[in-house]
């Protein structure tokens, strides 16, 4: 039995149950069976996600964990992943590019039906979401001109600088837990274009996105990463008391052990921030 089914098998069991009750009681009416599918959907995402034939992905802009291609569609080592558990699934999957602030409520509201774009595990998302266990390891970083760098290599030498950060996100929070003067804006791009312009001193993104955007062959060679203000792990975030979060554990065990993780990682660069499962 592999992992995934063990995660599910307290669900089998409870659908088991309810079959053989309703054989015991009769056929239903059609409101009964309605009203029983409904209530199913409502305890089981992954029924849900299921039924409807789709799984909906939460996401920004942020390469290489989701962007688009030459041809727009969405790749990345996370989108990759998500369609492997939509794959899992039997369902199709559609990426929505949502305010990254507004993440738990896009959630809430089932807008989507997970967030997977480099989500760092902390108390905002603990509390607010089901997680799964982390599976990338990452870093808050200061991106500036690589002309300057050399001046701003400690957390003291950024006191006076300009930032510009992603609504929502741990590099918010690392602005605000260091006092830096900072405006935010809706996605980790907008912060890097902004650096480039010269409109910000500075930025704090994920040190995944920085190694992929920024520096020599990149659409950013002008700038690079300096201080380092975070070590953070990476989860992906469910609705709060989710079973869908333990599916896509059981999906990324499976995918971890027989080396397919390490594969996808490789393909975008990240493999020696994966975390062991």
């Amino acid at each position: 039995m592999n992992k995934i089914w063990k995660r599910c098998a307290a669900l089998a069991a409870a659908g088991a149950m309810s079959l053989s009750l309703a054989a015991c009681g009769g056929a239903p009416s059609s409101s009964a069976a309605g009203s029983a599918s409904g209530s199913a959907a409502a305890e089981s995402d992954v029924a849900y996600i299921q039924d409807k034939g789709t799984l909906v992905v939460g996401i920004t802009d942020f390469a290489p964990m989701d962007y688009k291609d030459e041809s727009g569609e969405w790749i990345g080592f996370d989108a990759d992943l998500a369609k492997k558990v939509a794959e899992s699934l039997g369902v199709d999957v559609e990426f929505i590019e949502i305010e990254w602030g507004n993440k738990i409520l896009e959630l809430e509201n089932k807008s989507v039906d997970v967030v997977w774009n480099g989500m760092t595990l902390n108390d905002e998302t603990r509390n607010g979401m089901e997680v799964t266990e982390p599976y990338c390891h990452n870093s808050q970083v200061v991106v500036v001109n690589a002309d300057v760098a050399d001046q701003y290599q400690d957390v003291e030498s950024l006191a006076d600088l300009l930032f510009v950060v992603e609504a929502g996100s741990a590099g918010e929070d690392m602005a605000e837990e260091n006092g830096f003067d900072f405006n935010s804006v809706e996605t980790q791009a907008a912060a890097l274009m902004e650096v480039a312009a010269g409109t910000s001193d500075a930025c704090i993104i994920d040190l995944l996105m920085a190694g992929a955007m920024i520096g020599e062959g990149t659409d950013y060679p002008e700038l690079t990463n300096t201080v380092s203000l975070s070590d953070e792990e990476y989860g992906i975030g469910c609705r709060k008391g989710s079973d869908l979060a333990a599916y896509i554990d059981g999906v990324l065990d499976e995918l971890y052990a027989d080396g397919t993780m390490e594969e996808i990682a490789t393909t975008y660069g990240v493999q020696m921030a994966l975390a062991e499962r």
